[in-house]
Formats: C-alpha cells, structure tokens, sequence
C-alpha cells in the first residue's frame, strides 16, 4: 500500500472523514480486523448478522490506523455511501499511480487459476517484487484488496479473476486492465449460476477483451473454447497446453511415486526441463500456464522453469501430509468440479502400495445436470479408487457401486475412516468448499472428534 492520509483517500472514493484527517495509512486493508497490519486500513460492512463497524476497536488494538466504512467509528473513519464502490475506486487510484513501474497479470479459468497463480507467482517473484492474490481472493472484494497490497517497490501484480456471472470479470477489468490476461479452460464450474459452457466462455473471455493497450492474451491451447478466445482481441496471443500448435508446450510428462510430474516445456526456441514438487500430472499444464504468462511479462523460459519448483501453493489443493497411522492424505477439500475431481482421482490413481481411498462430497453449482455430474464422478472413482467414502452425496455412492460406503456427513465419515486407515494407504479428499471436506482431513491428520461442527454450508 502506498501512504494515503485520510484526507487524501476521502478526496479519491469522494467521503468524508471523521476525525484526524492527517491520519496516514501505510498498510494493506482488510476485512476481517484481527488481520490488520500495523498502518493498516480496517474496511466496515454493515451485514445482515453482524456490523463490522463495531469491531473497529478490535482492529484497533491489531494494528488498523483507520476505518473504511458507511459511518463513524472509534478509529478515524472515512465515511462513504458505498463501501464497495469505494474500496474498489481506492484500489483502481493506488494501481493507477504505480502502473509505470507494474506489469498486471490477470489469472481466470473454470479450474487452475488458483495453483496457476501461485506457479506464476513463484516465476514473477524470481525476476522482481511480486505481489499475488492470497489464497482465492478472486471477486469483487479480493482483488481490491490484492491491489491495495501493491507499493512503490511491486513490479508484478497478480490477480486470480473468478467468475460467476456474465459480467463479474469485465467489472474487474474496468478497475485494472491487465497487461497479461491468462484464460486456462472452461470447465462445469458455476453451471447453476451461467447455465452453460457458451456462457461460461463468454464470461471467461471478457479477460481477453479488457487487456490494456499492448497486452498479451495466454490462452489455453487444449480446449477450443478457449483457443476461439482469439478472436476477442486484436492483442498478440500465446498458448500453452499439448497441443502440436501450443507456443509454450508441455512434452514427455512422467509421474514419481507421490504422482509429481517431471516434463519438458519446449518454445519454438528453446526447451527446459521442470520437476514440481506439486502432486498430480494436470500441474505440468498449469505450469505451462504460469510460463506463457512469465514470458509474456519479460521472464525467459529458462529462468522460468528454474522457478517453479520453488512454488508454495495454497492449502487444500493436493496438499500431500502425512497420517499418524503412517497412511498419506492428499488434501484437495478446497473446491471440486467434474473437471477437477477426475483430475484429483488421476493423481490418487498414480500412488502405488496401499489401498486408494476417495473421500468425495458433493460438487455445488452444477445446475441441472447435478444429479448426473455427481453420479458420473462416482462411477470415475470406482475405477481410480479402492474404496469410495461419498460424504452425503446418494448420487456418488450410487456412482461408485460396490466400491462406495455413504457416511451422512463429515463425523460419520471420520468415524469410519478412522476405523479402518491403516499404514500405506493414500487418502484423497474432495469436495466443493460448502462440504467443508477440509474438516474430515483436519480429523484425520490431528483433531480430535469435536473439529467437526455444525457451521452452515456455504456456497463454493
């Protein structure tokens, strides 16, 4: 963040402040105030069970120097109508200053994005200070709040763009138009929200359409959806994938026993080898991902493929730990589509030794073709898995046959699982974030039987 007085803020999302005006903010803002940084900016909402402007004391003692918000607080406040609209006008005004010195990179796709930002991250950092969205910070909420993290010193800025309606990425795009725009696939993600494919890519594709003069369009050479994106733009275009025509394409893909893959990355000039330390052999495409965009942005293939076995991606995506029973688990609770899901149980698949145990809950904003989707996944796991733990899912049970055993929910399903894991068993876990699958392997790694809760299950 650069230093902005509140009096300087308030002139930019056109506020008012309430109290010192002279007040600097140095630090990243924030939503939740027990995050806040010391300089920080603590942005209030006023919600439907809770009202973030009382807990402006609390950010207080975190660190926050000032309030983001709709009214007046116990910190120095610059009060707006909309805290939305103004916390994105204040993100678009600090990257607006600095976009001299900054590359933007724009990450979208039905799945990768968040595993291809942080490859991309790790081979933009390797070159100059880079900042990257945390986590799946991918709205309208979390890209502001990414932006605002960029300083004087930040020469790459990496922001995931998700989607979930036709419109969501060209409202991005219109607070920072990209130099690079990375669109990886398009995928059943958020079919209940966009009905189908066709609008998925529509929707997916106004990240080509709102590249800032002279950017590059990274494209996705395997899926053709994709690769007609092309036509969007009249800005240069490079691909990636396995496809003969790819610009940056993935050769010779071997996976060791914990299924992490080595390959090759050849360019018309030049190729290099990559090992990731990352489970799973769709991670060599998100790798080629990451790549593109790197060259796109000034990074040579070589310096590239030298970083990115330096990646740390974030949690719960094919996190491989280890189980006190001497059992594996691969923690992929994240998030899940069929897309993804067949992926997860690939790599489940490429472990040898042990029994291969899917634990699969349900996969959320399917749409109509839920029912079908889950039950198609089911009977994929059957052949990738030796048993089948579908957590209150009939149609993955149903799926999976012979090989399924259906716990209710998430304690049932540790229950059983407890009883049963034994030394060189793989245990994979996955589902869509509202399953909160992420609990089960937080039982199964350490927690004692009260981890499990009864929270609400959210959206994806």
């Amino acid at each position: 963040m650069i230093p902005l007085s509140l009096g300087e803020i308030a002139a930019v999302v056109d506020g008012r402040v309430e109290g010192d005006d002279s007040v600097t903010v140095t630090a990243p803002a924030v939503l939740d105030g027990r995050h806040a940084e010391p300089g920080g900016l603590f942005v209030a909402w006023a919600g439907e069970h809770a009202d973030g402007h009382d807990y402006a004391v609390q950010a207080g003692r975190a660190g926050a120097v000032a309030v983001l918000g709709s009214r007046p607080t116990a910190l120095p406040t610059v009060v707006v109508q909309d805290t939305e609209a103004a916390l994105q006008s204040l993100a678009a005004h600090v990257v607006a200053r600095l976009r001299g010195g900054l590359t933007v990179v724009g990450v979208t796709g039905s799945r990768g994005k968040t595993s291809t930002k942080d490859l991309l991250a790790a081979v933009l950092s390797s070159a100059a200070p880079t900042i990257a969205t945390a986590g799946s910070l991918n709205n309208e909420l979390g890209v502001p709040l990414t932006m605002l993290r960029a300083g004087a010193d930040t020469r790459f800025l990496i922001l995931g763009m998700g989607v979930r309606h036709i419109g969501d990425i060209a409202g991005l795009t219109g607070l920072v138009a990209p130099d690079v725009g990375v669109v990886l696939n398009v995928g059943q993600a958020h079919l209940g929200h966009l009905g189908s494919r066709e609008a998925i890519a529509q929707a997916k594709g106004e990240l080509v359409q709102g590249l800032a003069p002279g950017g590059t369009a990274v494209l996705g050479a395997d899926d053709p959806r994709v690769v007609a994106m092309r036509s969007l733009t009249d800005r240069p275009v490079l691909t990636f994938g396995r496809a003969e025509h790819a610009d940056v394409r993935v050769l010779d893909v071997v996976l060791d026993r914990p299924a992490r893959p080595s390959f090759t990355l050849r360019t018309a000039a030049a190729r290099a080898p990559v090992t990731l330390p990352l489970v799973g052999e769709h991670q060599a495409l998100n790798a080629a991902a990451a790549t593109a965009a790197g060259l796109a942005a000034g990074v040579a293939l070589d310096a590239a493929a030298a970083a990115l076995p330096t990646v740390s991606l974030s949690k719960w995506r094919l996190q491989l730990r280890d189980l006190p029973c001497g059992a594996t688990l691969l923690d992929d609770s994240f998030n899940a589509d069929p897309d993804s899901a067949r992926a997860a149980l690939d790599a489940l698949a490429a472990f040898e030794g042990g029994r291969r145990i899917a634990v699969l809950g349900e996969m959320l904003e399917l749409g109509d073709g839920s029912e079908a989707a889950h039950r198609a996944i089911g009977e994929y796991a059957a052949r990738r898995a030796d048993v089948v733990v579908a957590v209150g899912s009939r149609p993955l049970a149903d799926g999976a046959g012979e090989r399924a055993v259906a716990p209710a929910d998430n304690a049932a399903a540790v229950e059983w699982l407890r009883g049963r894991i034994t030394a060189g068993d793989v245990v994979l876990v996955k589902a869509s974030r509202g399953a909160r699958l992420d609990e089960v392997a937080a039982a199964l790694v350490s927690g004692p039987p009260d981890v499990l809760t009864d929270r609400p299950r959210n959206d994806r």
